[in-house]
């Protein structure tokens, strides 16, 4: 497993927890998931270079 997928699936979990808090679980799973896609392309670009 990747470093980038374990940012993916960490921002998933927060997502899904704060989602759970407001009871609309699937938005935020999938506002997560959209974080973690930024977070983990932000930082391949800053290793590429």
């Amino acid at each position: 497993m990747k470093s980038g997928d374990i940012i993916i699936y960490a921002c998933v979990i927060v997502g899904a927890g704060i989602g759970l808090m407001l009871d609309q679980a699937l938005p935020g799973v999938l506002i997560g998931l959209g974080l973690g896609y930024l977070i983990k392309y932000a930082i391949d670009n800053k290793t590429e270079n």
